[in-house]
């Protein structure tokens, strides 16, 4: 991320910029590890380290703990929750995704990429990985303590600062709703993609069954053996046709999945790390700050009784020694704040870099979508038209029952036939057309 001259409140980065800087995976690796306590492992690579490294859950948290520690004032994206007891295959594939979102976040995030500890998290391949976090962060302090503009930071924010992370901060909240709902809805609509492609493939299977059953016919119908031998081999057809579409809706499903639900999920990290962070600025360091001022001024009133009273000397020195030492810790908790606003006007501009992000999520969902209705209706097979189950000779276009044989298929005077194809007395798929009067007529 380049700074321009002049100010280096401003963030000149676009989200190619962002993205460009790391793509880490995280991988379960089969099998639960440890002798008495089973935990998972992970082997999470990067592309910008060129390693593969593996890693626990148990690692993942205390890497987030050096990095709250170090940027308190960044945006740190939350952890998913760990479940000891009970960790059933869907848990653990959502807290894989979660933990994936979580890295790749913080490895694109400026200020965290050029830190040590991130390095270590994403290259270290010692046997203890948390202790050398540990020691890295030793005697080091956080990013107010390590950052020269720190004592300057109120020169380069503007006058109405205060106004405009309140803005900020509600806009940030209603887009985190309006997407949060949006991420519900399509996460409905492909769960329910994979769960009509299971129900397509359950159909078919049954039509195969049916299509395949060689039992044979009983004396008294065989007159109608014809009839059932065509039905068969129709619904041996059909049962192809319901395979092709469980597969399309199946791909569908996972595609939206992956490109739509799980980028959605990333986005709403990264604003539930803001916010996590509007809600440290004003709980942590505002509010120390104002503890701060409250007890300067409890201690300028005991020296000014303790003056009126005229106590000891001593007294008095260590009562002045005491307002000394409190007035520079108020004037570090303003430094602090002041800084804290600076890291939060760029943490929002990151945020607005990320937004361009929703368009390309929206624009897959879309695509996603109309690719997925080309594939079933084009071409669009006899059984899949209206009327499609005179396909077996069993009803017509109006949908009455029909004895199947050399008789035509009717229909009222001035009606037109929604079929194209049927099938003939030799069960093979003919052309179909229209008589005069509107009657339908099998080509044999």
């Amino acid at each position: 991320m380049q700074m321009p001259q002049g100010n280096p409140l401003l963030l000149s980065c676009t989200l190619q910029e962002l993205l460009a800087r790391d793509t880490v995976q995280v991988e379960l690796i089969p099998g639960k590890k440890g002798l008495f306590l089973k935990h998972v492992e992970y082997e999470v690579s990067s592309q910008r380290f060129k390693s593969s490294v593996y890693r626990r859950y148990n690692d993942f948290v205390v890497f987030h703990e050096m990095l709250l520690q170090k940027f308190p004032y960044r945006m740190v994206p939350a952890l998913p929750p760990k479940r000891v007891l009970g960790a059933d295959r869907e848990f653990i594939e959502a807290r894989r995704r979660a933990l994936r979102r979580f890295i790749n976040l913080v490895a694109r995030h400026p200020p965290f990429s050029e830190d040590v500890a991130l390095r270590l998290f994403l290259s270290f391949s010692g046997p203890d990985v948390q202790n050398k976090l540990k020691e890295s962060a030793q005697c080091v302090g956080d990013e107010f303590m390590n950052c020269k503009l720190a004592p300057r930071a109120k020169d380069f924010l503007p006058a109405d600062i205060q106004t405009q992370f309140a803005v900020s901060r509600e806009l940030i909240r209603n887009i985190y709703n309006s997407f949060h709902k949006l991420r519900d809805r399509a996460e409905r609509i492909a769960s329910r993609a994979i769960d009509n492609a299971a129900d397509l493939l359950i159909f078919g299977k049954e039509l195969s069954a049916l299509g395949s059953d060689t039992t044979p016919l009983p004396s008294w119908a065989s007159l109608n053996s014809s009839t059932w031998g065509s039905l068969k081999q129709a619904l041996k057809g059909l049962s192809v046709e319901f395979a092709l579409l469980a597969d399309k809706a199946a791909q569908q499903g996972k595609q939206e999945e992956n490109d739509v639900v799980e980028k959605l999920n990333l986005f709403l990290d990264l604003l539930q790390s803001y916010k996590d962070l509007c809600e440290r600025h004003e709980k942590g360091v505002l509010h120390k700050h104002q503890r701060a001022l409250h007890k300067y001024s409890l201690m300028k009133r005991q020296m000014l009784s303790a003056a009126v009273q005229s106590r000891e000397p001593e007294s008095v020195e260590q009562l002045e020694s005491r307002i000394v030492e409190q007035e520079n810790a108020i004037q570090t908790m303003e430094l602090r704040s002041y800084f804290s606003l600076y890291c939060l006007h760029q943490e929002t501009q990151l945020v607005h870099a990320y937004l361009p992000l929703t368009s390309h999520i929206l624009g897959a969902f879309v695509n996603s979508q109309i690719q997925g209705h080309k594939e079933v209706g084009l071409p669009a097979p006899a059984w899949a038209l209206p009327g499609s189950l005179a396909l077996a000779g069993l009803v017509n276009c109006q949908g009455r029952v029909t004895s199947w044989g050399a008789q035509d298929l009717e229909t009222s005077p001035g009606h037109s036939c929604c079929l194209t194809r049927t099938l003939n007395s030799s069960g093979r798929v003919v052309p179909l057309t229209h008589g005069v009067g509107g009657r339908c007529s099998v080509r044999p």
